[in-house]
């Protein structure tokens, strides 16, 4: 095997389909099936260069293989595009627990979280697992590193439906487990202490929270960060209550599933809840800090073409919703679910190919400069389909029409470095307060380097930072840093510099605190994420009450 990958190094590999043409040509030669990337990294990783003879009272000095160049890395990695936006994604699954929505359109399986189908790659993964999320985190995190990427800034993205409903204690022992995971990966490698996940109950909550805030404080120091902390949860399940115990997990986006913004609709479907909890939930997240995620599903029973394009574009023409982020997921007729009978019915018809295609490309021009697309399509295997949407690449088919979209994740810099670089700022009204998007681009406005969220709104946070004695007299309310986000290929603290650590996020917040100040606020937060937190003390903020603030 080393032999093949010896011979195969040696050749002029420049692109994916040498490095593929390669692979093949060795095999034939060899007998054998052809490399595997992740085969060829862990060759590059333990090779050593020839050292030249000693002198004498020198001492031999670790130098990486010629070999190990960044090009050629790049070219073996697998999907490489997971840590092109600054960060490693790590999707993890919560254990099966009734879910409290009864929706038309969701499956039900056995052993499996609501909605949520056992043949789906992230199921498998949690399947195999146990649910432990300690194994998950690890488990992702080796993945990662087996096919050339370097998480060491981390986003846990916490999936398995309405995190919200979950009972108190297991959630808490489930993010300690994450951090947990995260802290000890390449470090210990333990195996998770509880072997049942229902042993968590045993423990009293409070033991379970300093052991999250042991990890949490660990992790601020730790090779491998957790920089952002995901959930998803119901519109109707947000309050004041449940977004400080958010912040108390170190949570600092959340992923509603609003589906549609139409009460029929919503009704029709037993979604259980209406427009109005998605706007009191929009506006409660937005003064808490929180990033916000909407799942949109086009062609509910109920809907039509022109309908969901307008749902969609009022999503930002309407200051009570204004997303951040959407995911766009088309509505699939799957088993186990009551949408399943009535398309057997004939009393529902999904969207064909071309009238899904037509629809995803309207509503891509009308998504603004400030949001990110996250997913076009989600990723339920064909064969579980029964009806609807089957193509899975529909972002490519878009860019391959010629689709132009200025979403954030269609102008994020990539691999490309800091060119003719300009500051632009966006101003917009959103649940009763005033959004700035600063953003680093390039002067063409193609590429976007990185960008800066901030929200000058209500008093919502200030009884957090200021005593009841001395609110009334305070002049302003407190300003928040919502998002930070430098992009370009994730590059470990300390590496050489390409976009990320070039300076960029600290001109962003110099930026803002400048807006802010000269709008009268004295204070401004920031949601910060725990393994970032070291970040914000150099530029002069402190924790306070899971927020960094100055």
């Amino acid at each position: 095997m080393q032999k093949a990958i010896k011979e195969l190094l040696k050749l002029n590999i420049k692109t994916s389909n040498d490095l593929m043409a390669a692979k093949r040509k060795i095999a034939k030669k060899y007998g054998i099936n052809i490399l595997e990337n992740s085969e060829i990294l862990k060759y590059l990783k333990n090779v050593k260069s020839p050292q030249p003879p000693l002198a004498k009272g020198e001492n031999y000095k670790k130098s990486p293989s010629p070999l190990l160049s960044k090009g050629l890395i790049r070219i073996l990695r697998k999907r490489a595009i997971r840590t092109m936006s600054g960060i490693a994604p790590v999707a993890v699954l919560t254990k099966p627990y009734p879910c409290p929505g009864k929706c038309a359109y969701c499956p039900t399986e056995k052993d499996v979280p609501q909605s949520y189908l056992s043949n789906e790659p992230a199921v498998m993964r949690a399947i195999r697992c146990g649910y432990d999320p300690y194994k998950q985190v690890q488990f992702r995190l080796r993945a990662l590193e087996a096919n050339g990427h370097e998480p060491t800034k981390i986003e846990i993205i916490v999936i398995g439906g309405t995190w919200s409903a979950l009972p108190e204690k297991y959630k808490y022992w489930y993010i300690k487990e994450c951090f947990r995971g995260a802290n000890d990966y390449g470090v210990k490698m333990k195996k998770s202490k509880i072997k049942n996940q229902n042993d968590n109950v045993k423990f009293k909550i409070n033991g379970i929270k300093d052991k999250l805030l042991f990890e949490q404080r660990k992790n601020e120091k730790a090779k491998h960060k957790i920089i952002g902390l995901t959930l998803e949860t119901r519109p109707d399940y947000i309050n004041e209550k449940e977004l400080i115990q958010m912040r108390e997990l170190g949570c600092t986006r959340v992923e509603l599933g609003v589906q549609a913004v139409d009460d029929g609709i919503l009704k029709k479907n037993k979604r259980g809840h209406g427009v109005k909890e998605i706007a009191d939930a929009t506006k409660l997240l937005r003064d808490f800090g929180f990033k916000i995620t909407y799942h949109i599903m086009p062609g509910l029973p109920g809907a039509a073409p022109a309908k969901d394009l307008k749902m969609f574009k009022q999503l930002f023409s309407d200051e009570r919703f204004q997303p951040d982020q959407v995911k766009i997921y088309p509505t699939v007729v799957t088993r186990g679910s009551l949408l399943y009978k009535w398309w057997r019915a004939g009393k529902y018809k999904p969207y064909s190919d071309k009238i899904l295609q037509k629809l995803i490309v309207e509503c891509k021009k009308a998504v603004p400069e400030y949001v990110r697309i996250i997913r076009l399509i989600r990723d339920i295997p064909g064969e579980s389909i029964i009806a609807g949407n089957k193509i899975t690449n529909l972002r490519q088919i878009m860019q391959q029409r010629g689709v132009e979209c200025k979403c954030i994740r269609c102008r994020e810099a990539k691999e490309l470095k800091i060119k003719n670089l300009e500051f632009r700022i966006i101003k917009y009204q959103s649940s009763a307060g005033k959004e700035y998007f600063i953003q680093a681009e390039s002067k063409d406005r193609k590429t976007l380097y990185g960008f800066c969220r901030l929200r000058l709104g209500e008093a919502k946070l200030l009884r957090f930072f200021v005593s009841a004695k001395n609110r009334r007299s305070l002049a302003s309310p407190l300003a928040i840093i919502r998002e930070l986000h430098v992009y370009g290929e994730l590059v470990p603290v300390g590496d050489k510099k390409i976009i990320q650590h070039a300076g960029l996020g600290k001109k962003l917040m110099l930026e803002a605190e400048k807006i802010a100040e000269k709008n009268g606020y004295k204070k401004i937060a920031v949601i910060s994420g725990v393994g970032v937190r070291g970040y914000y003390r150099k530029l002069g903020y402190k924790l306070k009450n899971t927020y960094m603030v100055k």
